[in-house]
Protein backbone atom coordinates (compact mmCIF):
# COMPACT_ATOMS: atom_id res chain seq x y z
CA UNK A 1 0.00 0.00 0.00
CA UNK A 2 1.18 3.77 -0.85
CA UNK A 3 1.93 6.36 1.20
CA UNK A 4 -1.10 7.96 -0.55
CA UNK A 5 -3.36 5.20 0.15
CA UNK A 6 -3.07 5.16 3.28
CA UNK A 7 -3.61 9.00 3.84
CA UNK A 8 -6.00 8.11 1.59
CA UNK A 9 -7.72 5.35 4.12
CA UNK A 10 -6.88 7.09 7.00
CA UNK A 11 -9.06 9.83 6.29
CA UNK A 12 -12.17 7.81 4.84
CA UNK A 13 -12.03 6.29 8.48
CA UNK A 14 -11.79 9.72 10.05
CA UNK A 15 -14.65 10.85 8.52
CA UNK A 16 -16.77 7.91 8.24
CA UNK A 17 -18.90 6.39 6.05
CA UNK A 18 -22.66 7.96 6.96
CA UNK A 19 -24.30 4.69 5.80
CA UNK A 20 -22.37 2.36 7.87
CA UNK A 21 -23.05 4.92 11.07
CA UNK A 22 -26.45 4.22 10.58
CA UNK A 23 -26.25 0.39 9.93
CA UNK A 24 -24.38 0.55 13.02
CA UNK A 25 -26.73 2.93 15.22
CA UNK A 26 -29.49 0.74 14.03
CA UNK A 27 -27.91 -2.74 14.39
CA UNK A 28 -26.36 -1.36 17.93
CA UNK A 29 -29.77 -0.15 19.20
CA UNK A 30 -31.84 -3.26 18.16
CA UNK A 31 -29.61 -5.49 19.71
CA UNK A 32 -29.49 -3.40 22.90
CA UNK A 33 -33.11 -3.61 23.17
CA UNK A 34 -33.29 -7.15 22.80
CA UNK A 35 -30.79 -7.59 25.81
CA UNK A 36 -31.95 -5.43 28.25
CA UNK A 37 -35.35 -6.77 27.22
CA UNK A 38 -33.69 -10.42 28.48
CA UNK A 39 -31.98 -8.89 31.35
CA UNK A 40 -34.66 -6.70 32.88
CA UNK A 41 -37.49 -9.03 32.39
CA UNK A 42 -36.74 -10.83 36.06
CA UNK A 43 -36.71 -7.10 37.63
CA UNK A 44 -40.05 -6.46 36.81
CA UNK A 45 -41.48 -9.48 37.89
CA UNK A 46 -39.17 -10.22 40.81
CA UNK A 47 -42.03 -10.23 43.52
CA UNK A 48 -44.06 -12.74 41.41
CA UNK A 49 -40.82 -15.01 41.38
CA UNK A 50 -39.69 -14.47 45.01
CA UNK A 51 -42.28 -16.81 46.57
CA UNK A 52 -41.86 -19.37 43.86
CA UNK A 53 -37.72 -19.53 43.85
CA UNK A 54 -37.45 -18.16 47.69
CA UNK A 55 -39.81 -19.26 49.84
CA UNK A 56 -39.43 -17.70 53.07
CA UNK A 57 -42.35 -17.75 55.54
CA UNK A 58 -41.47 -13.76 55.69
CA UNK A 59 -42.51 -11.98 52.60
CA UNK A 60 -39.92 -9.07 53.05
CA UNK A 61 -37.13 -11.48 53.08
CA UNK A 62 -38.15 -13.24 50.33
CA UNK A 63 -38.08 -9.76 48.20
CA UNK A 64 -35.11 -9.13 49.72
CA UNK A 65 -34.22 -12.67 48.21
CA UNK A 66 -35.14 -11.52 44.81
CA UNK A 67 -33.11 -8.58 44.33
CA UNK A 68 -30.64 -9.95 45.89
CA UNK A 69 -30.42 -12.37 42.71
CA UNK A 70 -30.67 -9.24 40.93
CA UNK A 71 -27.44 -7.77 42.12
CA UNK A 72 -25.56 -11.13 41.80
CA UNK A 73 -26.21 -11.25 38.26
CA UNK A 74 -23.72 -7.50 38.36
CA UNK A 75 -21.14 -10.09 39.59
CA UNK A 76 -20.40 -11.66 37.03
CA UNK A 77 -20.12 -8.42 34.37
CA UNK A 78 -16.57 -7.58 34.86
CA UNK A 79 -15.43 -11.48 34.19
CA UNK A 80 -17.80 -10.75 30.81
CA UNK A 81 -16.63 -7.48 29.91
CA UNK A 82 -12.98 -9.04 30.28
CA UNK A 83 -13.99 -11.85 27.93
CA UNK A 84 -15.52 -10.29 25.68
CA UNK A 85 -13.66 -7.03 25.54
CA UNK A 86 -11.01 -9.35 24.79
CA UNK A 87 -12.95 -11.00 21.85
CA UNK A 88 -14.32 -7.67 20.57
CA UNK A 89 -10.45 -6.36 20.31
CA UNK A 90 -8.96 -9.08 18.95
CA UNK A 91 -11.69 -10.89 16.84
CA UNK A 92 -13.74 -8.13 15.88
CA UNK A 93 -16.96 -5.48 17.59
CA UNK A 94 -19.04 -7.28 15.15
CA UNK A 95 -18.44 -11.18 16.29
CA UNK A 96 -18.46 -10.22 19.88
CA UNK A 97 -21.81 -8.29 19.53
CA UNK A 98 -23.44 -11.76 18.11
CA UNK A 99 -21.81 -13.59 20.87
CA UNK A 100 -23.76 -11.68 23.19
CA UNK A 101 -27.13 -12.01 21.74
CA UNK A 102 -26.70 -15.00 21.33
CA UNK A 103 -25.97 -16.10 25.07
CA UNK A 104 -28.18 -13.98 26.45
CA UNK A 105 -31.61 -14.61 24.88
CA UNK A 106 -30.36 -18.96 25.17
CA UNK A 107 -30.60 -17.79 29.02
CA UNK A 108 -33.92 -16.04 29.15
CA UNK A 109 -35.52 -18.61 27.28
CA UNK A 110 -33.57 -21.12 29.71
CA UNK A 111 -35.41 -19.22 32.34
CA UNK A 112 -39.20 -19.41 31.27
CA UNK A 113 -38.46 -23.26 31.67
CA UNK A 114 -37.23 -23.66 34.96
CA UNK A 115 -39.35 -25.84 37.13
CA UNK A 116 -39.80 -23.90 40.38
CA UNK A 117 -39.09 -24.55 43.99
CA UNK A 118 -42.02 -26.38 44.58
CA UNK A 119 -41.17 -28.99 41.87
CA UNK A 120 -37.50 -29.39 42.34
CA UNK A 121 -36.52 -28.13 46.00
CA UNK A 122 -33.13 -26.13 46.32
CA UNK A 123 -32.26 -26.77 43.05
CA UNK A 124 -34.91 -24.09 41.46
CA UNK A 125 -33.03 -21.78 43.72
CA UNK A 126 -30.19 -23.01 42.48
CA UNK A 127 -30.71 -23.20 38.98
CA UNK A 128 -32.43 -19.69 38.36
CA UNK A 129 -28.83 -18.49 40.22
CA UNK A 130 -26.87 -19.80 37.67
CA UNK A 131 -29.03 -18.79 34.51
CA UNK A 132 -28.33 -15.05 36.11
CA UNK A 133 -25.12 -15.41 36.49
CA UNK A 134 -25.30 -16.52 32.25
CA UNK A 135 -27.29 -13.01 31.91
CA UNK A 136 -24.60 -11.00 33.66
CA UNK A 137 -21.87 -12.35 31.94
CA UNK A 138 -23.89 -11.65 28.69
CA UNK A 139 -24.77 -8.22 29.54
CA UNK A 140 -21.11 -7.38 30.56
CA UNK A 141 -19.64 -7.00 26.69
CA UNK A 142 -22.99 -5.79 25.16
CA UNK A 143 -23.39 -2.27 25.82
CA UNK A 144 -19.40 -1.50 26.33
CA UNK A 145 -19.24 -3.16 22.76
CA UNK A 146 -22.34 -1.68 21.00
CA UNK A 147 -20.61 1.57 22.67
CA UNK A 148 -17.21 0.93 21.02
CA UNK A 149 -18.97 -0.01 17.70
CA UNK A 150 -21.16 3.10 16.95
CA UNK A 151 -18.13 5.63 18.22
CA UNK A 152 -15.52 4.51 15.95
CA UNK A 153 -18.19 4.29 13.18
CA UNK A 154 -20.11 8.06 13.73
CA UNK A 155 -19.24 10.89 11.82
CA UNK A 156 -16.90 13.54 13.34
CA UNK A 157 -18.79 15.74 15.39
CA UNK A 158 -21.58 13.77 15.97
CA UNK A 159 -20.81 10.64 18.47
CA UNK A 160 -23.24 12.04 20.80
CA UNK A 161 -26.33 11.97 18.81
CA UNK A 162 -25.67 8.72 16.69
CA UNK A 163 -24.48 6.86 20.46
CA UNK A 164 -27.50 8.00 21.78
CA UNK A 165 -28.84 4.96 20.21
CA UNK A 166 -26.97 2.60 22.77
CA UNK A 167 -28.84 4.84 25.41
CA UNK A 168 -32.12 4.09 23.44
CA UNK A 169 -31.60 0.53 23.06
CA UNK A 170 -30.96 0.40 26.82
CA UNK A 171 -34.17 2.08 28.13
CA UNK A 172 -36.64 1.21 25.21
CA UNK A 173 -35.58 -2.97 26.34
CA UNK A 174 -36.52 -1.74 29.91
CA UNK A 175 -39.70 -0.31 28.51
CA UNK A 176 -40.63 -3.44 26.48
CA UNK A 177 -39.75 -5.69 29.05
CA UNK A 178 -42.44 -3.51 31.08
CA UNK A 179 -45.23 -3.43 28.52
CA UNK A 180 -44.96 -6.99 27.68
CA UNK A 181 -44.88 -8.23 31.54
CA UNK A 182 -47.90 -5.19 31.50
CA UNK A 183 -49.88 -7.18 29.05
CA UNK A 184 -49.23 -10.78 30.05
CA UNK A 185 -50.82 -9.39 33.55
CA UNK A 186 -53.85 -7.85 31.66
CA UNK A 187 -54.13 -11.61 29.82
CA UNK A 188 -53.91 -13.55 32.86
CA UNK A 189 -55.42 -13.99 36.12
CA UNK A 190 -53.13 -13.49 39.11
CA UNK A 191 -53.24 -17.36 40.45
CA UNK A 192 -52.61 -18.18 36.37
CA UNK A 193 -49.50 -15.91 36.44
CA UNK A 194 -48.07 -17.56 39.44
CA UNK A 195 -49.13 -20.80 38.17
CA UNK A 196 -47.32 -20.54 34.62
CA UNK A 197 -48.16 -16.83 32.78
CA UNK A 198 -45.05 -15.76 34.48
CA UNK A 199 -42.69 -17.83 32.12
CA UNK A 200 -44.50 -16.10 28.76
CA UNK A 201 -42.15 -13.14 28.88
CA UNK A 202 -38.81 -15.03 29.51
CA UNK A 203 -39.81 -17.50 26.22
CA UNK A 204 -40.60 -14.30 23.98
CA UNK A 205 -36.93 -14.09 23.50
CA UNK A 206 -36.70 -16.15 21.35
CA UNK A 207 -38.62 -14.11 18.99
CA UNK A 208 -36.76 -11.27 19.78
CA UNK A 209 -33.25 -12.84 19.29
CA UNK A 210 -34.01 -13.53 15.56
CA UNK A 211 -34.17 -9.32 14.78
CA UNK A 212 -31.46 -9.01 16.97
CA UNK A 213 -29.44 -11.17 15.06
CA UNK A 214 -30.60 -10.18 11.74
CA UNK A 215 -29.47 -6.79 12.90
CA UNK A 216 -26.23 -7.26 13.66
CA UNK A 217 -25.44 -10.54 10.77
CA UNK A 218 -26.18 -7.32 8.52
CA UNK A 219 -22.80 -5.29 9.80
CA UNK A 220 -18.76 -5.47 9.45
CA UNK A 221 -16.39 -4.29 11.55
CA UNK A 222 -15.53 -0.59 11.66
CA UNK A 223 -12.23 0.94 9.83
CA UNK A 224 -10.83 1.72 12.47
CA UNK A 225 -10.43 -1.96 13.95
CA UNK A 226 -10.12 -2.98 10.25
CA UNK A 227 -6.91 -0.71 9.93
CA UNK A 228 -5.59 -2.18 12.71
CA UNK A 229 -6.00 -5.68 11.29
CA UNK A 230 -4.14 -4.65 8.18
CA UNK A 231 -1.09 -3.32 9.79
CA UNK A 232 1.63 -6.04 9.44
CA UNK A 233 -0.79 -8.45 8.72
CA UNK A 234 -2.67 -7.44 11.92
CA UNK A 235 0.31 -7.23 14.71
CA UNK A 236 -1.47 -3.69 15.58
CA UNK A 237 -3.70 -5.34 17.37
CA UNK A 238 -3.50 -5.62 21.06
CA UNK A 239 -2.35 -9.04 21.76
CA UNK A 240 -3.06 -8.83 25.54
CA UNK A 241 -5.63 -5.73 25.75
CA UNK A 242 -6.60 -6.66 29.09
CA UNK A 243 -3.37 -6.15 30.76
CA UNK A 244 -2.42 -3.18 28.36
CA UNK A 245 -4.97 -1.02 29.32
CA UNK A 246 -4.22 -1.50 33.30
CA UNK A 247 -1.25 -0.69 32.16
CA UNK A 248 -1.30 2.13 30.04
CA UNK A 249 -4.86 3.68 30.91
CA UNK A 250 -5.26 3.33 34.47
CA UNK A 251 -7.20 6.68 34.82
CA UNK A 252 -9.06 6.47 32.25
CA UNK A 253 -10.65 3.51 33.75
CA UNK A 254 -10.97 5.38 37.14
CA UNK A 255 -13.11 8.00 35.24
CA UNK A 256 -15.25 5.41 33.90
CA UNK A 257 -15.70 3.56 37.04
CA UNK A 258 -16.95 6.49 38.62
CA UNK A 259 -19.29 7.29 35.59
CA UNK A 260 -20.93 3.75 35.48
CA UNK A 261 -21.30 4.14 39.52
CA UNK A 262 -23.46 7.69 38.65
CA UNK A 263 -24.84 6.03 35.69
CA UNK A 264 -26.32 2.87 36.67
CA UNK A 265 -26.91 4.18 40.95
CA UNK A 266 -29.38 6.53 39.22
CA UNK A 267 -31.06 4.59 36.04
CA UNK A 268 -31.20 1.49 37.67
CA UNK A 269 -33.50 3.15 40.52
CA UNK A 270 -35.73 4.84 37.59
CA UNK A 271 -35.76 1.55 35.42
CA UNK A 272 -36.21 -1.62 38.34
CA UNK A 273 -36.87 -0.11 41.49
CA UNK A 274 -39.61 2.25 41.00
CA UNK A 275 -42.35 -0.32 39.64
CA UNK A 276 -40.88 -2.60 43.00
CA UNK A 277 -41.73 0.16 44.99
CA UNK A 278 -44.89 0.91 43.55
CA UNK A 279 -45.86 -2.79 43.99
CA UNK A 280 -44.83 -3.17 47.36
CA UNK A 281 -47.18 0.42 48.35
CA UNK A 282 -50.04 -0.91 46.80
CA UNK A 283 -51.83 2.11 46.14
CA UNK A 284 -51.86 0.67 42.20
CA UNK A 285 -52.37 -2.27 40.65
CA UNK A 286 -49.11 -4.32 39.12
CA UNK A 287 -50.71 -4.39 35.94
CA UNK A 288 -50.76 -0.59 36.15
CA UNK A 289 -47.68 0.11 36.95
CA UNK A 290 -46.02 -2.37 34.09
CA UNK A 291 -48.03 0.22 31.69
CA UNK A 292 -47.15 3.14 33.09
CA UNK A 293 -43.58 2.73 33.55
CA UNK A 294 -43.43 1.23 30.35
CA UNK A 295 -45.27 4.50 28.99
CA UNK A 296 -43.00 6.71 31.00
CA UNK A 297 -39.60 5.06 30.64
CA UNK A 298 -40.57 5.19 26.52
CA UNK A 299 -41.81 8.73 26.27
CA UNK A 300 -38.41 9.91 28.30
CA UNK A 301 -36.18 7.49 25.62
CA UNK A 302 -37.12 9.20 22.53
CA UNK A 303 -35.92 12.17 24.04
CA UNK A 304 -32.26 11.09 24.42
CA UNK A 305 -30.65 12.31 21.21
CA UNK A 306 -31.37 16.25 22.20
CA UNK A 307 -28.65 15.40 25.04
CA UNK A 308 -26.44 13.99 22.11
CA UNK A 309 -26.79 17.06 20.31
CA UNK A 310 -26.06 19.15 23.06
CA UNK A 311 -23.31 16.72 24.20
CA UNK A 312 -21.97 17.70 20.62
CA UNK A 313 -22.49 21.10 20.72
CA UNK A 314 -20.91 21.90 24.20
CA UNK A 315 -19.03 19.06 25.45
CA UNK A 316 -19.65 16.21 27.58
CA UNK A 317 -19.33 17.78 30.69
CA UNK A 318 -21.46 20.50 31.04
CA UNK A 319 -24.40 17.79 30.10
CA UNK A 320 -23.34 15.35 32.43
CA UNK A 321 -23.42 18.04 35.70
CA UNK A 322 -26.24 19.00 34.84
CA UNK A 323 -27.90 15.65 34.69
CA UNK A 324 -25.74 14.66 37.83
CA UNK A 325 -27.28 18.21 39.79
CA UNK A 326 -30.88 17.85 38.44
CA UNK A 327 -30.63 14.29 40.29
CA UNK A 328 -29.67 15.92 43.66
CA UNK A 329 -32.93 17.75 43.30
CA UNK A 330 -35.66 15.70 41.91
CA UNK A 331 -34.80 12.80 43.62
CA UNK A 332 -36.79 13.31 46.79
CA UNK A 333 -39.57 14.72 46.03
CA UNK A 334 -39.76 11.99 43.21
CA UNK A 335 -40.08 9.20 46.41
CA UNK A 336 -42.24 11.50 47.89
CA UNK A 337 -45.02 11.68 45.06
CA UNK A 338 -44.60 7.58 44.52
CA UNK A 339 -45.24 7.07 48.21
CA UNK A 340 -48.18 9.01 48.58
CA UNK A 341 -50.72 8.96 44.91
CA UNK A 342 -52.20 6.40 43.35
CA UNK A 343 -52.26 8.64 40.29
CA UNK A 344 -51.28 7.07 37.20
CA UNK A 345 -50.93 10.56 35.87
CA UNK A 346 -48.44 11.51 38.45
CA UNK A 347 -46.61 8.46 38.53
CA UNK A 348 -46.05 8.24 34.70
CA UNK A 349 -45.01 11.97 34.90
CA UNK A 350 -42.41 10.56 37.50
CA UNK A 351 -40.90 7.55 35.73
CA UNK A 352 -40.73 10.31 32.55
CA UNK A 353 -38.61 13.24 34.43
CA UNK A 354 -36.81 11.20 36.24
CA UNK A 355 -36.01 8.81 32.86
CA UNK A 356 -35.90 11.91 30.78
CA UNK A 357 -32.20 12.99 33.20
CA UNK A 358 -31.04 9.77 33.01
CA UNK A 359 -30.70 10.28 29.49
CA UNK A 360 -28.64 13.42 30.22
CA UNK A 361 -26.54 10.98 32.34
CA UNK A 362 -26.56 7.87 29.69
CA UNK A 363 -25.76 9.75 26.24
CA UNK A 364 -23.37 11.93 26.96
CA UNK A 365 -21.59 9.02 29.09
CA UNK A 366 -21.23 6.63 26.17
CA UNK A 367 -19.57 9.00 24.04
CA UNK A 368 -17.21 10.43 26.61
CA UNK A 369 -15.72 6.41 27.42
CA UNK A 370 -15.35 5.90 23.74
CA UNK A 371 -13.20 9.14 23.40
CA UNK A 372 -10.90 7.75 26.64
CA UNK A 373 -9.09 4.96 24.95
CA UNK A 374 -7.21 4.30 21.59
CA UNK A 375 -8.88 1.26 19.17
CA UNK A 376 -6.78 -1.66 19.91
CA UNK A 377 -7.94 -1.60 24.27
CA UNK A 378 -11.30 0.63 23.56
CA UNK A 379 -13.73 -2.49 24.05
CA UNK A 380 -11.79 -3.90 27.23
CA UNK A 381 -11.57 -0.64 28.87
CA UNK A 382 -15.23 0.52 28.78
CA UNK A 383 -16.05 -2.71 29.58
CA UNK A 384 -13.88 -3.27 32.58
CA UNK A 385 -14.17 0.19 33.97
CA UNK A 386 -18.42 0.03 33.07
CA UNK A 387 -19.20 -3.58 34.87
CA UNK A 388 -16.78 -2.66 37.82
CA UNK A 389 -19.24 0.50 38.36
CA UNK A 390 -22.63 -1.89 37.75
CA UNK A 391 -21.34 -4.23 40.37
CA UNK A 392 -21.46 -1.21 42.74
CA UNK A 393 -24.61 0.44 42.04
CA UNK A 394 -25.90 -1.67 39.24
CA UNK A 395 -27.67 -4.73 40.10
CA UNK A 396 -27.17 -3.32 44.15
CA UNK A 397 -29.60 -0.26 43.10
CA UNK A 398 -32.78 -1.69 43.90
CA UNK A 399 -31.52 -3.85 46.85
CA UNK A 400 -29.84 -0.83 48.76
CA UNK A 401 -33.00 1.47 47.72
CA UNK A 402 -35.30 -1.64 49.53
CA UNK A 403 -33.28 -2.12 52.36
CA UNK A 404 -32.69 1.46 53.33
CA UNK A 405 -36.68 1.43 53.33
CA UNK A 406 -37.02 -1.34 55.54
CA UNK A 407 -34.62 -0.27 57.42
CA UNK A 408 -35.09 3.51 58.41
CA UNK A 409 -39.16 3.48 57.56
CA UNK A 410 -38.74 6.06 55.77
CA UNK A 411 -40.09 6.14 51.96
CA UNK A 412 -38.24 8.93 50.49
CA UNK A 413 -34.78 7.60 52.02
CA UNK A 414 -33.57 5.95 48.37
CA UNK A 415 -32.87 9.43 47.80
CA UNK A 416 -29.79 9.54 49.59
CA UNK A 417 -28.22 6.88 47.81
CA UNK A 418 -28.89 9.30 43.98
CA UNK A 419 -27.58 11.99 45.62
CA UNK A 420 -24.58 9.95 46.80
CA UNK A 421 -23.72 8.52 43.40
CA UNK A 422 -24.34 11.78 41.45
CA UNK A 423 -21.87 13.68 43.92
CA UNK A 424 -19.42 10.51 42.59
CA UNK A 425 -20.39 11.37 39.44
CA UNK A 426 -19.41 15.22 39.74
CA UNK A 427 -15.90 14.12 41.42
CA UNK A 428 -15.25 11.35 37.84
CA UNK A 429 -15.84 14.14 35.39
CA UNK A 430 -13.94 17.33 37.60
CA UNK A 431 -11.21 16.82 36.06
CA UNK A 432 -12.19 16.02 32.27
CA UNK A 433 -11.34 17.93 29.34
CA UNK A 434 -13.13 18.90 25.91
CA UNK A 435 -13.51 15.50 24.01
CA UNK A 436 -16.35 15.90 21.94
CA UNK A 437 -15.03 18.13 19.09
CA UNK A 438 -11.01 16.07 18.88
CA UNK A 439 -10.97 12.74 16.96
CA UNK A 440 -11.65 9.08 18.66
CA UNK A 441 -7.67 8.10 19.67
CA UNK A 442 -6.60 5.58 17.24
CA UNK A 443 -2.85 4.45 16.94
Amino acid sequence: MTITSNLEEQRRTEAGDPSMARRAAVAGGVGTVIEYYDFSVYGFLALTLAPLFFPQQDPATATLAALALFASSYVVRPVGGWFFGILGDKRGRRFSLVATVLIMSAACVAMGLLPTHADIGIAATVAIVLVRLVQGFAAGGEIGGAATYVAELAPPGRRGLYGSSTAIGATLGFAVAAAVVGAVRLGFSPEQMVAWGWRVPFLLSAVFAVLALWARLRIEDSPKFKELEERRDGAAVEKRPLMSVIRDHPVSVLRVLGLSIALNGTVYIGLTYFGIFLELKGNVSPTAVSWTAAAGIALAAMTYPLPGLLSDRFDRKPILVTAYLAFMVIAWPAFLVLSHTSSLLAIGLVYFVFMFFSGWVQVPTWALVAELFPTKVRFTGIALGYNLGAIVAGGTAPFIAESLVQSTGYDTSPAGWIILVALIGLLSVASVGRTASKSLPHL
